[in-house]
């Protein structure tokens, strides 16, 4: 699935071997608070924005998939957000049907990557997100929030061993 969509830009400014920093330009995205992070929960913040991109919206205008899906934890919620294709500005994105969606601008940062394929389960992200933060601190860079799971392939169609997921967490500017 991804390797024909648009993902976000960024410069790759450090490769430590297992992460890298990146620095993200600025986005737009389309979010979507999920209640917990259950499958169905997923499922349905997923079905949520997909029917944004696919003209649930106030001009019916559907706009191209991107890739990767978003997914983190903010003050006891999961959110969950699509990258808006770059060629969008905010003022010419059409407003969600859904009131649930939330169009916001990203402000790019500065982001240490790291890697990996098969399942994203929660237990398998927590374990990965500590072992990021271990590499991080090993390298006397500083955390500025907490872990965003990156998933780029679709689940139901994509091998476990082929797919591509990354664990990105925010790091403060100490180049």
């Amino acid at each position: 699935m991804a390797e024909d969509l648009e993902e976000p830009k960024y410069d790759l400014i450090l490769d430590f071997g297992s992460f890298e920093t990146r620095l993200y330009h600025d986005t737009i995205q389309a979010r979507v608070n999920t209640n917990g992070e259950s499958q169905d929960s997923i499922s349905n913040g997923f079905r949520t924005i997909a029917g944004y991109i696919f003209g649930s919206n106030n001009s019916g205008k559907k706009i191209a998939m991107t890739a990767p899906v978003h997914m983190w934890s903010e003050e006891e919620m999961t959110k969950m957000a699509f990258t808006m294709p770059s060629e969008h500005e905010l003022s010419d994105l059409p407003i969600p049907n859904n009131s649930s969606i939330e169009i916001v601008e990203v402000e790019g940062k500065l982001t240490a990557a790291m890697k990996f394929s098969g399942f994203a389960s929660r237990r398998k992200t927590h374990r990965l997100s500590k072992k990021l933060l271990k590499f991080i601190l090993q390298n006397k860079l500083e955390p500025t929030s907490s872990h965003i799971l990156a998933i780029y392939d679709n689940p139901w169609t994509t091998l476990p061993f082929l797919r591509r997921n990354e664990i990105l967490i925010p790091i403060k500017d100490n180049f």
